[in-house]
Protein backbone atom coordinates (compact mmCIF):
# COMPACT_ATOMS: atom_id res chain seq x y z
CA UNK A 1 0.00 0.00 0.00
CA UNK A 2 1.22 3.50 -0.82
CA UNK A 3 1.38 6.40 1.61
CA UNK A 4 -1.63 6.49 3.91
CA UNK A 5 -0.86 9.98 5.23
CA UNK A 6 -2.97 9.57 8.34
CA UNK A 7 -6.11 8.25 6.58
CA UNK A 8 -6.07 5.31 8.97
CA UNK A 9 -9.78 4.59 9.23
CA UNK A 10 -10.66 4.44 5.50
CA UNK A 11 -7.38 2.78 4.56
CA UNK A 12 -7.72 -0.14 6.96
CA UNK A 13 -11.43 -0.46 6.23
CA UNK A 14 -10.49 -0.95 2.57
CA UNK A 15 -7.79 -3.45 3.51
CA UNK A 16 -10.19 -5.40 5.71
CA UNK A 17 -12.69 -5.75 2.84
CA UNK A 18 -10.02 -7.04 0.48
CA UNK A 19 -8.47 -9.29 3.12
CA UNK A 20 -11.79 -11.06 3.72
CA UNK A 21 -11.92 -11.94 0.03
CA UNK A 22 -8.28 -12.77 -0.63
CA UNK A 23 -6.72 -13.75 2.69
CA UNK A 24 -3.40 -11.93 2.48
CA UNK A 25 -0.31 -12.89 4.51
CA UNK A 26 0.89 -9.39 5.35
CA UNK A 27 0.57 -5.74 4.43
CA UNK A 28 3.45 -3.34 3.81
CA UNK A 29 3.10 0.44 3.86
CA UNK A 30 5.60 1.85 1.36
CA UNK A 31 5.35 5.51 2.38
CA UNK A 32 4.09 7.58 5.31
CA UNK A 33 1.53 5.78 7.44
CA UNK A 34 0.76 8.70 9.74
CA UNK A 35 -0.12 12.30 9.10
CA UNK A 36 1.46 15.45 10.50
CA UNK A 37 -0.97 15.99 13.39
CA UNK A 38 -0.12 14.09 16.58
CA UNK A 39 -3.58 14.92 17.93
CA UNK A 40 -5.29 13.43 14.88
CA UNK A 41 -8.57 11.67 15.74
CA UNK A 42 -7.74 8.61 13.65
CA UNK A 43 -4.39 8.22 15.41
CA UNK A 44 -6.13 8.38 18.80
CA UNK A 45 -8.68 5.82 17.63
CA UNK A 46 -5.88 3.53 16.44
CA UNK A 47 -4.04 3.71 19.76
CA UNK A 48 -7.29 3.11 21.64
CA UNK A 49 -8.00 -0.03 19.65
CA UNK A 50 -10.98 1.45 17.85
CA UNK A 51 -9.43 0.98 14.40
CA UNK A 52 -8.76 -2.67 13.73
CA UNK A 53 -5.84 -3.80 11.59
CA UNK A 54 -6.90 -7.12 10.07
CA UNK A 55 -3.49 -8.65 9.32
CA UNK A 56 0.19 -8.17 10.22
CA UNK A 57 1.12 -4.75 8.87
CA UNK A 58 4.66 -3.37 8.60
CA UNK A 59 5.79 0.22 8.17
CA UNK A 60 8.91 2.34 8.31
CA UNK A 61 9.72 6.03 8.53
CA UNK A 62 9.40 7.66 5.10
CA UNK A 63 9.31 11.40 4.32
CA UNK A 64 8.18 12.84 7.66
CA UNK A 65 9.00 12.12 11.32
CA UNK A 66 6.84 9.65 13.20
CA UNK A 67 4.26 11.19 15.57
CA UNK A 68 5.53 11.63 19.16
CA UNK A 69 2.95 9.21 20.56
CA UNK A 70 4.12 6.52 18.14
CA UNK A 71 7.77 7.20 18.98
CA UNK A 72 6.95 6.90 22.67
CA UNK A 73 5.43 3.46 22.14
CA UNK A 74 8.36 2.26 20.04
CA UNK A 75 11.04 3.48 22.42
CA UNK A 76 9.25 1.82 25.34
CA UNK A 77 9.12 -1.49 23.38
CA UNK A 78 5.34 -1.41 23.64
CA UNK A 79 2.80 -2.58 21.09
CA UNK A 80 1.47 0.29 19.00
CA UNK A 81 -1.68 -1.70 18.46
CA UNK A 82 -2.52 -5.23 17.43
CA UNK A 83 -0.96 -6.33 14.12
CA UNK A 84 1.09 -3.16 13.56
CA UNK A 85 4.89 -3.39 13.53
CA UNK A 86 7.58 -0.76 13.04
CA UNK A 87 10.35 -2.18 10.88
CA UNK A 88 12.90 0.38 11.96
CA UNK A 89 14.60 2.70 9.51
CA UNK A 90 17.43 0.28 8.71
CA UNK A 91 16.63 -3.36 9.27
CA UNK A 92 16.02 -6.83 7.97
CA UNK A 93 12.95 -8.66 9.16
CA UNK A 94 11.96 -12.28 8.81
CA UNK A 95 8.19 -12.56 9.17
CA UNK A 96 6.42 -15.47 10.81
CA UNK A 97 5.85 -16.86 7.31
CA UNK A 98 9.55 -16.74 6.48
CA UNK A 99 9.36 -13.71 4.18
CA UNK A 100 12.57 -11.72 4.28
CA UNK A 101 12.09 -7.94 4.31
CA UNK A 102 14.98 -5.50 4.00
CA UNK A 103 14.12 -1.92 4.88
CA UNK A 104 15.81 1.43 4.35
CA UNK A 105 13.45 4.22 5.28
CA UNK A 106 13.85 7.96 4.98
CA UNK A 107 15.28 10.31 2.39
CA UNK A 108 18.95 10.48 1.45
CA UNK A 109 20.82 12.90 3.73
CA UNK A 110 23.50 14.45 1.54
CA UNK A 111 24.86 16.44 4.47
CA UNK A 112 26.22 13.31 6.13
CA UNK A 113 28.98 11.62 4.15
CA UNK A 114 29.94 8.77 6.49
CA UNK A 115 28.53 7.01 9.49
CA UNK A 116 25.23 5.40 10.40
CA UNK A 117 22.19 7.44 11.33
CA UNK A 118 21.41 7.14 15.02
CA UNK A 119 17.80 8.34 15.11
CA UNK A 120 15.43 5.68 13.85
CA UNK A 121 12.33 7.90 13.86
CA UNK A 122 13.53 10.76 11.67
CA UNK A 123 13.08 10.55 7.87
CA UNK A 124 16.73 10.63 6.78
CA UNK A 125 19.35 8.00 6.06
CA UNK A 126 23.05 8.18 5.31
CA UNK A 127 25.11 6.52 2.57
CA UNK A 128 26.50 4.13 5.18
CA UNK A 129 22.98 3.07 6.17
CA UNK A 130 22.46 1.82 2.62
CA UNK A 131 25.95 0.34 2.36
CA UNK A 132 25.65 -1.55 5.62
CA UNK A 133 22.54 -3.37 4.40
CA UNK A 134 24.30 -4.87 1.38
CA UNK A 135 25.68 -7.67 3.52
CA UNK A 136 22.17 -9.03 4.04
CA UNK A 137 22.95 -10.91 0.81
CA UNK A 138 19.35 -11.68 -0.15
CA UNK A 139 15.85 -10.31 0.24
CA UNK A 140 12.38 -11.29 -0.81
CA UNK A 141 11.21 -7.69 -0.59
CA UNK A 142 13.32 -4.54 -0.46
CA UNK A 143 11.44 -1.52 0.89
CA UNK A 144 13.01 1.90 0.43
CA UNK A 145 11.63 5.42 0.52
CA UNK A 146 13.72 6.60 -2.43
CA UNK A 147 14.32 5.02 -5.82
CA UNK A 148 17.48 3.28 -6.97
CA UNK A 149 19.34 5.59 -9.33
CA UNK A 150 18.98 4.56 -12.96
CA UNK A 151 15.90 2.36 -12.46
CA UNK A 152 14.17 3.87 -15.54
CA UNK A 153 17.15 3.03 -17.79
CA UNK A 154 16.25 0.46 -20.42
CA UNK A 155 12.55 0.51 -19.54
CA UNK A 156 9.80 0.86 -22.15
CA UNK A 157 7.20 1.69 -19.50
CA UNK A 158 6.86 5.44 -19.82
CA UNK A 159 6.47 7.64 -16.79
CA UNK A 160 4.56 10.20 -18.83
CA UNK A 161 5.29 13.80 -19.65
CA UNK A 162 4.10 15.17 -16.31
CA UNK A 163 5.67 12.48 -14.16
CA UNK A 164 9.21 12.62 -12.83
CA UNK A 165 11.26 9.78 -11.29
CA UNK A 166 11.40 9.79 -7.53
CA UNK A 167 14.41 11.00 -5.54
CA UNK A 168 17.16 8.42 -5.95
CA UNK A 169 20.69 7.46 -4.94
CA UNK A 170 23.47 5.25 -6.22
CA UNK A 171 23.69 3.60 -2.78
CA UNK A 172 20.10 2.32 -3.07
CA UNK A 173 20.86 1.07 -6.58
CA UNK A 174 23.91 -0.78 -5.24
CA UNK A 175 21.78 -2.20 -2.44
CA UNK A 176 19.21 -3.51 -4.92
CA UNK A 177 21.99 -4.93 -7.08
CA UNK A 178 23.61 -6.70 -4.12
CA UNK A 179 20.44 -8.16 -2.57
CA UNK A 180 18.64 -9.01 -5.82
CA UNK A 181 15.22 -8.77 -4.17
CA UNK A 182 12.23 -10.34 -5.84
CA UNK A 183 10.33 -7.10 -5.31
CA UNK A 184 11.64 -3.59 -4.69
CA UNK A 185 8.86 -1.36 -3.35
CA UNK A 186 8.85 2.41 -2.89
CA UNK A 187 6.26 5.16 -2.43
CA UNK A 188 5.58 7.38 -5.44
CA UNK A 189 6.95 10.93 -5.23
CA UNK A 190 3.66 12.15 -6.71
CA UNK A 191 0.22 10.69 -7.27
CA UNK A 192 1.13 8.05 -9.85
CA UNK A 193 1.71 4.29 -9.83
CA UNK A 194 4.69 2.98 -11.80
CA UNK A 195 5.74 -0.63 -12.26
CA UNK A 196 8.85 -1.31 -14.29
CA UNK A 197 9.35 -4.44 -16.39
CA UNK A 198 11.15 -7.12 -14.35
CA UNK A 199 14.90 -7.00 -14.79
CA UNK A 200 17.49 -9.76 -14.53
CA UNK A 201 20.61 -9.36 -12.45
CA UNK A 202 23.98 -10.36 -13.92
CA UNK A 203 24.76 -14.06 -13.49
CA UNK A 204 28.15 -15.23 -12.31
CA UNK A 205 28.05 -18.14 -14.72
CA UNK A 206 25.59 -20.15 -16.81
CA UNK A 207 24.84 -22.55 -13.97
CA UNK A 208 23.41 -19.78 -11.76
CA UNK A 209 19.63 -19.43 -11.86
CA UNK A 210 18.29 -16.12 -13.19
CA UNK A 211 17.36 -13.66 -10.44
CA UNK A 212 14.65 -11.16 -11.28
CA UNK A 213 13.54 -7.99 -9.53
CA UNK A 214 10.21 -6.25 -10.00
CA UNK A 215 10.28 -2.57 -9.10
CA UNK A 216 6.98 -0.98 -8.07
CA UNK A 217 6.36 2.60 -6.95
CA UNK A 218 3.00 2.93 -5.20
CA UNK A 219 0.61 5.87 -5.49
CA UNK A 220 -0.68 7.34 -2.21
CA UNK A 221 -3.94 5.99 -0.81
CA UNK A 222 -7.03 7.95 -1.79
CA UNK A 223 -5.31 9.98 -4.50
CA UNK A 224 -7.63 12.08 -6.70
CA UNK A 225 -6.22 10.57 -9.91
CA UNK A 226 -7.35 7.13 -8.72
CA UNK A 227 -3.90 5.73 -9.45
CA UNK A 228 -3.20 2.32 -7.94
CA UNK A 229 -2.35 2.53 -4.24
CA UNK A 230 -2.85 -1.15 -3.44
CA UNK A 231 -1.00 -3.97 -5.17
CA UNK A 232 -1.14 -7.68 -4.31
CA UNK A 233 1.36 -10.33 -5.33
CA UNK A 234 2.45 -13.80 -4.28
CA UNK A 235 5.93 -15.13 -3.59
CA UNK A 236 6.53 -18.64 -4.91
CA UNK A 237 9.02 -20.85 -3.01
CA UNK A 238 12.61 -19.81 -3.59
CA UNK A 239 13.55 -23.12 -5.18
CA UNK A 240 10.91 -22.66 -7.90
CA UNK A 241 12.36 -22.53 -11.39
CA UNK A 242 12.38 -18.96 -12.67
CA UNK A 243 10.93 -18.37 -16.11
CA UNK A 244 12.26 -15.09 -17.46
CA UNK A 245 9.27 -13.08 -18.78
CA UNK A 246 9.37 -11.99 -22.41
CA UNK A 247 9.38 -8.31 -21.39
CA UNK A 248 12.26 -8.66 -18.91
CA UNK A 249 15.26 -6.39 -19.38
CA UNK A 250 18.87 -6.54 -18.24
CA UNK A 251 19.71 -4.79 -14.99
CA UNK A 252 19.35 -1.02 -15.40
CA UNK A 253 22.23 -0.30 -13.07
CA UNK A 254 25.58 0.76 -14.48
CA UNK A 255 27.62 -1.42 -12.15
CA UNK A 256 27.98 -5.16 -11.80
CA UNK A 257 27.42 -6.88 -8.47
CA UNK A 258 31.01 -7.10 -7.29
CA UNK A 259 31.24 -8.87 -3.97
CA UNK A 260 34.59 -7.21 -3.40
CA UNK A 261 32.46 -4.18 -2.52
CA UNK A 262 31.62 -5.88 0.74
CA UNK A 263 34.90 -4.61 2.16
CA UNK A 264 34.86 -1.22 0.48
CA UNK A 265 33.90 0.52 3.69
CA UNK A 266 36.81 -0.53 5.87
CA UNK A 267 35.64 -4.13 6.13
CA UNK A 268 32.22 -3.09 7.38
CA UNK A 269 29.63 -3.55 4.71
CA UNK A 270 28.55 -7.11 5.51
CA UNK A 271 25.92 -7.91 8.04
CA UNK A 272 22.62 -9.57 8.43
CA UNK A 273 19.90 -8.61 10.84
CA UNK A 274 16.74 -10.55 10.98
CA UNK A 275 13.92 -9.55 13.25
CA UNK A 276 11.77 -12.64 13.74
CA UNK A 277 8.06 -11.91 14.16
CA UNK A 278 6.81 -15.24 15.44
CA UNK A 279 3.17 -15.71 16.19
CA UNK A 280 2.62 -16.77 19.81
CA UNK A 281 -0.20 -19.06 20.78
CA UNK A 282 -2.26 -16.29 22.32
CA UNK A 283 -4.29 -14.02 20.08
CA UNK A 284 -2.36 -10.80 20.54
CA UNK A 285 1.07 -10.56 18.93
CA UNK A 286 3.67 -8.86 21.03
CA UNK A 287 6.15 -6.47 19.49
CA UNK A 288 9.45 -8.14 18.60
CA UNK A 289 12.43 -7.94 20.96
CA UNK A 290 14.97 -5.16 20.37
CA UNK A 291 15.73 -5.19 16.67
CA UNK A 292 19.00 -4.90 14.80
CA UNK A 293 19.05 -1.10 15.08
CA UNK A 294 19.59 -1.47 18.84
CA UNK A 295 21.43 -4.81 18.95
CA UNK A 296 25.01 -4.82 20.24
CA UNK A 297 25.90 -7.65 17.84
CA UNK A 298 24.40 -6.31 14.61
CA UNK A 299 26.85 -4.49 12.39
CA UNK A 300 24.21 -1.98 11.27
CA UNK A 301 23.26 -1.00 14.81
CA UNK A 302 23.98 2.54 15.94
CA UNK A 303 25.45 1.01 19.12
CA UNK A 304 27.94 -1.19 17.27
CA UNK A 305 31.55 -0.04 17.20
CA UNK A 306 32.65 -0.72 13.66
CA UNK A 307 36.36 -0.20 14.29
CA UNK A 308 36.41 -3.42 16.34
CA UNK A 309 35.48 -5.66 13.39
CA UNK A 310 38.39 -7.96 12.50
CA UNK A 311 37.08 -10.23 9.75
CA UNK A 312 33.78 -10.70 7.92
CA UNK A 313 32.81 -13.97 6.30
CA UNK A 314 29.77 -14.98 4.28
CA UNK A 315 27.57 -15.72 7.31
CA UNK A 316 29.43 -14.44 10.38
CA UNK A 317 32.13 -12.08 11.58
CA UNK A 318 34.88 -11.62 14.17
CA UNK A 319 35.24 -8.59 16.44
CA UNK A 320 37.37 -7.85 19.46
CA UNK A 321 35.38 -7.91 22.70
CA UNK A 322 34.23 -4.66 24.27
CA UNK A 323 35.83 -4.44 27.70
CA UNK A 324 37.98 -7.57 27.24
CA UNK A 325 38.69 -9.80 30.22
CA UNK A 326 42.50 -9.95 29.73
CA UNK A 327 44.48 -6.77 29.15
CA UNK A 328 46.41 -6.01 25.99
CA UNK A 329 49.64 -7.10 27.70
CA UNK A 330 48.29 -10.04 29.72
CA UNK A 331 49.77 -12.61 27.37
CA UNK A 332 52.86 -10.72 26.22
CA UNK A 333 55.03 -13.36 27.92
CA UNK A 334 53.40 -15.87 25.61
CA UNK A 335 54.05 -13.70 22.57
CA UNK A 336 50.47 -12.45 22.12
CA UNK A 337 50.12 -8.68 22.44
CA UNK A 338 46.36 -8.25 22.38
CA UNK A 339 43.75 -9.39 24.93
CA UNK A 340 42.82 -12.58 23.10
CA UNK A 341 39.09 -12.03 23.77
CA UNK A 342 37.12 -12.29 20.51
CA UNK A 343 33.43 -12.29 19.59
CA UNK A 344 32.25 -14.74 16.91
CA UNK A 345 28.78 -13.67 15.82
CA UNK A 346 26.44 -14.54 12.96
CA UNK A 347 25.37 -11.84 10.56
CA UNK A 348 21.79 -13.01 11.11
CA UNK A 349 19.92 -11.33 13.95
CA UNK A 350 18.55 -14.53 15.52
CA UNK A 351 18.42 -15.87 19.11
CA UNK A 352 19.81 -19.29 18.14
CA UNK A 353 21.57 -20.78 15.15
CA UNK A 354 18.78 -23.33 14.69
CA UNK A 355 16.23 -20.51 14.33
CA UNK A 356 17.93 -19.39 11.10
CA UNK A 357 16.58 -22.24 9.00
CA UNK A 358 16.27 -26.02 8.58
CA UNK A 359 19.21 -28.10 9.77
CA UNK A 360 18.56 -30.79 7.17
CA UNK A 361 19.36 -28.53 4.21
CA UNK A 362 23.12 -28.11 3.71
CA UNK A 363 22.49 -24.81 1.91
CA UNK A 364 20.38 -23.28 4.68
CA UNK A 365 21.60 -20.23 6.56
CA UNK A 366 21.72 -22.18 9.84
CA UNK A 367 24.02 -24.88 8.47
CA UNK A 368 26.31 -22.49 6.63
CA UNK A 369 26.48 -20.16 9.63
CA UNK A 370 27.33 -22.94 12.08
CA UNK A 371 30.04 -24.28 9.80
CA UNK A 372 31.61 -20.88 9.31
CA UNK A 373 31.48 -19.94 13.00
CA UNK A 374 33.07 -23.30 13.83
CA UNK A 375 35.76 -22.60 11.28
CA UNK A 376 36.40 -19.21 12.89
CA UNK A 377 36.65 -20.85 16.34
CA UNK A 378 39.05 -23.56 15.17
CA UNK A 379 41.14 -20.99 13.30
CA UNK A 380 41.41 -18.79 16.41
CA UNK A 381 42.49 -21.80 18.44
CA UNK A 382 45.21 -22.67 15.96
CA UNK A 383 46.31 -19.04 15.67
CA UNK A 384 46.85 -18.43 19.41
CA UNK A 385 48.51 -21.83 19.80
CA UNK A 386 51.08 -21.12 17.10
CA UNK A 387 51.61 -17.47 18.12
CA UNK A 388 52.29 -18.51 21.73
CA UNK A 389 54.42 -21.55 20.89
CA UNK A 390 51.53 -23.70 22.17
CA UNK A 391 51.46 -22.03 25.59
CA UNK A 392 47.92 -20.75 24.96
CA UNK A 393 44.77 -22.64 24.12
CA UNK A 394 41.20 -21.47 23.73
CA UNK A 395 38.00 -21.44 25.78
CA UNK A 396 34.83 -20.59 23.87
CA UNK A 397 31.35 -20.29 25.36
CA UNK A 398 27.85 -19.84 23.98
CA UNK A 399 24.38 -19.17 25.40
CA UNK A 400 21.65 -20.55 23.13
CA UNK A 401 18.13 -19.60 24.24
CA UNK A 402 15.03 -19.21 22.15
CA UNK A 403 14.17 -16.07 24.16
CA UNK A 404 17.55 -14.52 23.37
CA UNK A 405 18.26 -11.68 20.97
CA UNK A 406 21.43 -12.33 18.92
CA UNK A 407 23.36 -15.54 19.54
CA UNK A 408 27.16 -15.24 19.67
CA UNK A 409 30.25 -17.09 20.88
CA UNK A 410 33.00 -15.64 23.04
CA UNK A 411 36.52 -16.93 22.44
CA UNK A 412 39.12 -16.40 25.14
CA UNK A 413 42.81 -17.22 24.82
CA UNK A 414 43.70 -19.20 27.95
CA UNK A 415 46.94 -20.73 29.30
CA UNK A 416 47.08 -24.21 27.81
CA UNK A 417 48.22 -25.83 31.05
CA UNK A 418 44.98 -24.73 32.78
CA UNK A 419 42.98 -26.48 30.08
CA UNK A 420 45.08 -29.65 29.86
CA UNK A 421 45.16 -30.05 33.65
CA UNK A 422 41.37 -29.97 33.86
CA UNK A 423 41.24 -26.80 35.97
CA UNK A 424 39.05 -24.92 33.48
CA UNK A 425 36.58 -27.80 33.24
CA UNK A 426 36.43 -28.09 37.02
CA UNK A 427 35.92 -24.34 37.42
CA UNK A 428 32.82 -24.39 35.19
CA UNK A 429 31.38 -27.42 36.99
CA UNK A 430 31.94 -25.94 40.46
CA UNK A 431 30.40 -22.60 39.52
CA UNK A 432 27.35 -24.40 38.09
CA UNK A 433 26.94 -26.15 41.44
CA UNK A 434 27.32 -22.83 43.29
CA UNK A 435 24.35 -21.44 41.35
CA UNK A 436 22.36 -24.70 41.58
CA UNK A 437 22.36 -25.00 37.79
CA UNK A 438 22.03 -28.30 35.94
CA UNK A 439 25.13 -30.46 35.66
CA UNK A 440 27.36 -30.20 32.61
CA UNK A 441 27.23 -33.02 30.07
CA UNK A 442 30.23 -33.93 27.95
CA UNK A 443 28.59 -34.02 24.51
CA UNK A 444 29.48 -32.62 21.09
CA UNK A 445 25.88 -31.55 20.37
CA UNK A 446 26.00 -31.30 16.57
CA UNK A 447 23.74 -28.80 14.84
CA UNK A 448 21.09 -31.35 13.89
CA UNK A 449 20.61 -32.21 17.60
CA UNK A 450 20.48 -28.68 18.98
CA UNK A 451 16.81 -27.89 18.34
CA UNK A 452 15.79 -31.15 20.02
CA UNK A 453 18.15 -30.50 22.94
CA UNK A 454 16.56 -27.12 23.68
CA UNK A 455 18.15 -24.18 25.48
CA UNK A 456 21.69 -24.58 26.78
CA UNK A 457 25.00 -23.08 27.83
CA UNK A 458 27.99 -24.62 26.09
CA UNK A 459 31.74 -24.29 26.54
CA UNK A 460 34.47 -25.65 24.26
CA UNK A 461 37.91 -26.35 25.77
CA UNK A 462 40.89 -26.75 23.47
CA UNK A 463 44.68 -26.92 23.83
CA UNK A 464 47.54 -28.29 21.74
CA UNK A 465 51.00 -29.16 23.00
CA UNK A 466 52.51 -29.03 19.52
CA UNK A 467 53.03 -32.77 19.28
CA UNK A 468 49.65 -33.74 17.87
CA UNK A 469 48.32 -34.20 21.42
CA UNK A 470 45.25 -32.04 21.37
CA UNK A 471 42.91 -31.74 24.34
CA UNK A 472 39.47 -30.78 23.07
CA UNK A 473 36.16 -31.10 24.87
CA UNK A 474 32.60 -29.81 24.61
CA UNK A 475 30.60 -29.35 27.83
CA UNK A 476 26.90 -28.55 27.66
CA UNK A 477 24.59 -27.40 30.47
CA UNK A 478 20.83 -27.73 29.73
CA UNK A 479 18.73 -24.67 30.55
CA UNK A 480 15.01 -24.65 31.28
CA UNK A 481 12.98 -22.24 29.09
CA UNK A 482 11.93 -20.09 32.08
CA UNK A 483 15.15 -20.53 34.08
CA UNK A 484 16.93 -17.43 35.32
CA UNK A 485 20.49 -17.63 34.08
CA UNK A 486 23.42 -15.29 34.59
CA UNK A 487 24.39 -14.04 31.12
CA UNK A 488 27.90 -13.35 32.42
CA UNK A 489 28.34 -16.90 33.72
CA UNK A 490 31.15 -17.77 31.29
CA UNK A 491 33.06 -14.56 31.93
CA UNK A 492 32.64 -14.87 35.69
CA UNK A 493 34.08 -18.39 35.71
CA UNK A 494 37.09 -17.42 33.63
CA UNK A 495 37.69 -14.22 35.63
CA UNK A 496 37.88 -16.12 38.92
CA UNK A 497 40.17 -18.73 37.41
CA UNK A 498 42.55 -16.27 35.75
CA UNK A 499 42.60 -13.98 38.80
CA UNK A 500 43.83 -16.91 40.86
CA UNK A 501 46.25 -18.46 38.38
CA UNK A 502 47.63 -15.24 36.84
CA UNK A 503 47.72 -13.19 40.01
CA UNK A 504 50.82 -11.30 38.92
CA UNK A 505 49.17 -10.01 35.76
CA UNK A 506 46.64 -7.64 37.32
CA UNK A 507 43.37 -9.32 36.36
CA UNK A 508 41.54 -8.69 39.63
CA UNK A 509 38.11 -7.09 39.30
CA UNK A 510 37.58 -7.68 35.56
CA UNK A 511 34.39 -9.74 35.76
CA UNK A 512 32.27 -6.77 34.65
CA UNK A 513 33.10 -5.75 31.10
CA UNK A 514 31.99 -2.16 31.61
CA UNK A 515 34.79 -1.79 34.18
CA UNK A 516 37.34 -2.83 31.56
CA UNK A 517 36.56 -0.17 28.98
CA UNK A 518 39.36 0.91 26.67
CA UNK A 519 39.83 4.08 24.69
CA UNK A 520 39.07 3.88 20.98
CA UNK A 521 42.78 4.25 20.29
CA UNK A 522 43.50 1.19 22.47
CA UNK A 523 40.71 -0.79 20.80
CA UNK A 524 41.99 0.07 17.33
CA UNK A 525 45.53 -0.93 18.28
CA UNK A 526 44.30 -4.34 19.52
CA UNK A 527 42.43 -4.85 16.25
CA UNK A 528 45.56 -4.10 14.23
CA UNK A 529 47.66 -6.53 16.30
CA UNK A 530 45.00 -9.20 15.89
CA UNK A 531 44.71 -8.69 12.14
CA UNK A 532 48.46 -9.02 11.75
CA UNK A 533 48.43 -12.35 13.63
CA UNK A 534 45.30 -13.55 11.85
CA UNK A 535 46.53 -12.69 8.36
CA UNK A 536 47.78 -16.17 7.47
CA UNK A 537 44.65 -17.78 8.91
CA UNK A 538 42.05 -15.44 7.41
CA UNK A 539 39.84 -17.43 5.03
CA UNK A 540 37.45 -14.54 4.33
Amino acid sequence: MGSVDGQLRPAFAKVETLHKKKGFTLLMITGDLFGTDDDDADLTALLNGEIKIPLPTYFTVATRPLPPRIVEKIEADQDICENLYFLGKRSITKTSDGIRLVTLGGMFDDKVVVGLSTESHLPFHTPQDATSLRGAQTADILLTTIWPRGITRGSKVALGDKKAPGPSSREVAELCGALKPRYHLTPSPDTYFWMREPFAHPQKDESEKPQLTRFISMAPFGNAAKEKSLYAFSLPPKDTNVNVPIDATPSPFEFRDNMAQKRSQGGYSRFEEDQSHRRPKHRRQRSPPPGPDRCYFCLSSSTFTTHMVCAIGDESFLATAKGPLPKSNTYEKEGVNFPGHIIIAPLAHEPTITSMGPMSDPDSVSVKTYKEMTRFRETLQAMVAKASDFRLGGVTWEISRRTGIHVHWQFLATPADLIKSGLVEEAFKVEAQNFSYSSFQEVELPLEKQAEFGDYFRVWLWADDGEDKIKGKSLVMPLEPDQRFNLQFGRNVMTKLLEDKLLDRGLVGRAVWQNCAQSQEEEEKDVEVFKDLFKEWDFT
